[in-house]
């Protein structure tokens, strides 16, 4: 539902290119970059993906000094960073054979060791360890469209309670990943929030309060407690807020 409501505002994108996530085109050229993991350690941080064999990928906050690293023959690359002391989001596009090539979504990294992935009417895709059983994020719009996304045993089943009531239902993919849709809008507010299935189940508190206008760039984070709110402009021009929890 998430997707439908985002997709219809209008406005400019934030960073300058788009961050990194879902699996790419069908070919090596083809092949938009994106990151498939985030190593801290006490003062920087190590990301690392994929793009094209032999491009030359790109990472830039919306304002700042963009990094770049050069993919390998297999379009494996590394970029370090020194942590931030503030959550930051970046951008990530790659140029290979002269043809740019934007990812999907955008990369926040936070002081204490989360990242994720942030996409425009889906859930967010954690990049940090999370445990084999949890809620990593939670994504939701102006309009209440909310997506619940985490980790649980690969295939399995996993049912979403909100305040005690089942709200909705999916199945984890082959790599323990599962992003469900909440099949009505949530209202603005606390709720408890459960995952359920054979063997396991996870609880979270969230605040589904709606953003305030984004007066100050396209992004805004604020620390709450077990972790993180982001407030960012998707690139349809709509604000979409995540929760990275945990």
């Amino acid at each position: 539902m998430i997707a439908a409501i985002l997709s219809g505002c209008g406005a400019p994108a934030p960073p300058a290119s788009d961050a990194a996530a879902g699996p790419p085109a069908d070919s090596a050229y083809t092949q938009s970059p994106r990151v498939t993991g985030a190593q801290f350690a006490a003062a920087s941080v190590t990301l690392s993906g994929q793009a094209s064999p032999g491009a030359r990928v790109r990472l830039g906050p919306p304002e700042g000094e963009a990094r770049y690293a050069q993919a390998d023959g297999e379009g494996k690359w590394a970029l370090a960073l020194p942590v931030m002391a503030e959550p930051r989001i970046f951008g990530l596009s790659a140029t290979a054979e002269g043809r740019q090539l934007q990812s999907e979504g955008y990369l926040i990294l936070t002081p204490s060791g989360k990242a994720a992935v942030l996409r425009a009417g889906a859930g967010a895709l954690r990049l940090d360890p999370q445990p084999a059983a949890s809620i990593g994020a939670f994504d939701f719009d102006q309009q209440g469209g909310a997506v619940v996304s985490g980790r649980a045993p690969a295939g399995a089943t996993v049912m979403l309670r909100l305040d005690g009531f089942q709200v909705a239902e999916g199945r984890a993919d082959a790599g323990g990943r599962f992003s469900i849709s909440l099949t009505s809008p949530i209202t603005a507010g606390p709720h408890r929030l459960e995952m359920l299935g054979d063997g396991f189940s996870a609880r979270v508190s969230v605040d589904a309060s709606r953003a305030a206008a984004l007066e100050g760039g396209p992004f805004r984070s604020v620390a709450m407690a077990g972790g993180v709110r982001a407030d960012w402009q998707t690139p349809g021009g709509g604000v979409q807020s995540t929760l990275i929890l945990g």
